[in-house]
């Protein structure tokens, strides 16, 4: 599965300028099927691997990380990195309180 669809990256790629300010749209979510790592999409430089948005892992926090990287990693019996297809885009202001509760 690819990360990222067209519609994805375009929506992501439009936010780009606005950095790390949460008021933005969290457009996609990612996640490890084998451990508790989640990341979500905020904002991606039109080079379609540089991207930022909130990572939850050992702790909740904002921050960038590589698309391809993510595309990279493989777990257990070759289990790779996920989009949730469900997710529905939420205002990342909105997201971050939820999650840092």
């Amino acid at each position: 599965m690819n990360l990222l669809t067209k519609a994805i990256r375009e929506k992501a790629e439009k936010q780009f300028k606005k950095g790390s300010s949460t008021s933005q749209m969290v457009v996609a979510k990612f996640f490890t099927p084998w451990t508790n790592w989640t990341w979500y999409l905020m904002n991606l430089d039109s080079d379609g691997d540089y991207a930022w948005g909130i990572v939850e892992g050992h702790s909740t926090e904002m921050g960038s990380f590589s698309i391809k990287e993510l595309e990279s990693i493989k777990g257990p019996l070759g289990l790779k990195i996920e989009r949730d297809m469900y997710f529905t885009p939420i205002q990342a202001d909105e997201l971050w309180n939820k999650l840092k509760k």
